[in-house]
């Protein structure tokens, strides 16, 4: 009789656990897409302190390559000569501070802990950093042979698509 007694808080309690785990589980994969939301919306707010050009009349573009990548920022409207201005000089500007492991725009947007972030700080000087202008905006050419910067440059655009949402995509 003791040991029934014993067992049925025992197994009620285990059960009760069960059930708030998956309660949780349910609340926390309801919740995921309102918190990617508002994780971008926060994103988009910080990068308009970082950004010259309009997020919403441009376009991120990362194509990951077998060496590196490309990140590409068009004007969504070719004929707009301001936007693709500051497209160019905010590029060229990073492209200079990315070969030289300054990756304190992008930190400042998307966070420290931002995946592939202090892998491509610390191996910078492993990954060349080539700036161009395209017909409507620019883009950056990222390439190494190091398999691990090449990890954290596909992880890092990654990143930027997801933290980006509609203002960024695969190339």
């Amino acid at each position: 009789m003791i040991l029934r007694k014993r067992r049925v808080p025992l197994l009620l309690a285990g059960l009760a656990l069960i059930g708030a785990a998956s309660a949780g589980y349910l609340l926390v994969g309801r919740n995921e897409p309102q918190a990617l939301a508002a994780r971008q919306a926060e994103i988009a707010a910080k990068s308009r302190q970082v950004m010259p050009f309009d997020l919403e009349r441009t376009t991120h573009r990362f194509a990951k390559s077998a060496t590196g990548g490309l990140q590409t920022v068009t004007s969504d409207d070719p004929s707009d000569a301001q936007q693709v201005k500051l497209i160019r000089e905010h590029l060229a500007k990073e492209a200079t501070g990315f070969s030289k492991g300054d990756y304190g725009d992008p930190a400042s947007i998307h966070g420290g802990e931002m995946p592939g972030l202090l892998e491509l700080e610390q191996g910078h000087d492993r990954i060349d950093i080539g700036y161009a202008d395209t017909p409507a905006g620019a883009q950056i050419a990222y390439t190494t042979t190091d398999p691990s910067l090449i990890k954290a440059l596909h992880a890092w655009f990654d990143a930027q698509v997801t933290d980006h949402g509609s203002h960024a995509e695969h190339g």
